[in-house]
């Protein structure tokens, strides 16, 4: 099926079918498709509808969300992950609203901000600019491995490579916006990853997966390896006042900036942090561990649970430990396996306090 054929169809299949009511649709703008893009990259549709509302009834401009502390910025992101997205996001606003609040206009200006990449930027000029850009996030893989049956992993540089060529060749130059959000809808209604619907798929025709037998293996996956695993200890310190220490944790890795329980490697090195701070605690006791996994490793941790025996010591470092009431956890921006465990813990103090 040549390009031109393929458009018409997708496009037809979309004027009737497309979905045109999510909210970053409405009021479109570069910054709204920016913002929604960022959540979208590794979050689905229905889990994002809810945080981009929030985060645009906080942050309803570049302007505003630039002039944030990145603290506010975390707690509006907290439980969607992979939290370098929020920092970019941040890092990004502030560059844009610092050049007068237009975001560039071009692909290579577009790409030199933090936190966007060729598909991302694609996006932005193609629906909110009218531009035409080829994109290419995991949908449109799928649709167009499939479409063209393009072997090995999309990862690959080779299969990477090719796949730009045919998104490339397939965009038009009009209705870019509609086009592009077709495909999206496509990968993510029909031609998707299991169970996809060939029999009402508007370009099933063409697909040479399909003629061949392929649809179920491509795109190929990842080569598989074994997750590290790692182990940690969190030290849940409370006070007199039921009061819980939360850490700060550094600007940059995993969970950057957000505020979590001081984690140690063991026992031991738990108890000589409280030594070293003049913490008198009674003996941890060890909850249920718990496993939390991220794209390269698996984190397999304890909760300690200990009692600060004297009174709040004063040489905390202010702006790394804070001791924080159950009331206030609503208030930060925590990783999602230290939220849940603080709530397991303290569900009638959060509760009571927050409705």
């Amino acid at each position: 099926m040549a390009p031109d054929q393929f458009q018409r169809q997708l496009l037809a299949w979309f004027d009737r079918h497309g979905r045109k009511d999510l909210p970053w649709q409405r009021d479109i703008s570069p910054y709204r498709v920016w913002v929604s893009e960022i959540m979208l990259q590794q979050t689905q549709v229905a889990s994002a509808i809810g945080y981009f509302e929030r985060f645009m009834a906080r942050f309803p401009s570049v302007h505003s969300l630039a002039s944030a502390e990145l603290d506010q910025v975390l707690q509006y992101w907290a439980g969607l992950g992979y939290y370098a997205r929020a920092r970019n996001l941040h890092k990004t606003a502030q560059i844009v609203a610092a050049g007068g609040g237009e975001f560039p206009q071009t692909l290579a200006g577009m790409c030199a901000l933090p936190g966007i990449g060729r598909s991302t930027a694609g996006a932005i000029l193609s629906i909110a600019c009218g531009q035409s850009q080829p994109i290419l996030d995991g949908n449109v893989k799928r649709v167009l491995a499939r479409y063209h049956a393009v072997t090995g992993w999309p990862g690959e540089t080779r299969v990477a490579e090719r796949l730009w060529q045919i998104a490339t060749a397939y965009t038009p130059s009009q209705r870019t916006a509609a086009y592009t959000q077709a495909m999206m809808d496509l990968g993510a209604t029909l031609c998707t990853r299991s169970k996809p619907l060939c029999a009402i798929c508007p370009v099933a025709g063409g697909c040479q997966a399909r003629q061949q037998g392929l649809v179920r293996q491509l795109p190929e996956a990842k080569p598989r390896k074994a997750l590290p695993v790692k182990q940690s200890y969190w030290l849940l310190l409370q006070d007199p006042e039921r009061r819980i220490l939360l850490e700060k944790r550094p600007p940059t890795g995993i969970w950057g900036g957000l505020w979590s329980l001081p984690e140690f490697d063991d026992i031991a090195a738990a108890g000589d942090w409280c030594r070293r701070l003049g913490c008198m605690v009674q003996a941890p006791q060890a909850l249920p561990a718990g496993r939390h996994t991220f794209s390269h490793y698996h984190l397999d941790y304890t909760p300690l649970l200990a009692g600060l025996e004297n009174p709040r010591n004063n040489v905390m470092e202010a702006e790394r430990t804070v001791w924080y009431k159950a009331a206030d956890f609503a208030l930060l921006g925590l990783p999602a396996p230290v939220k849940r465990l603080l709530l397991q813990h303290y569900p009638e103090d959060f509760y009571d306090e927050n409705g």
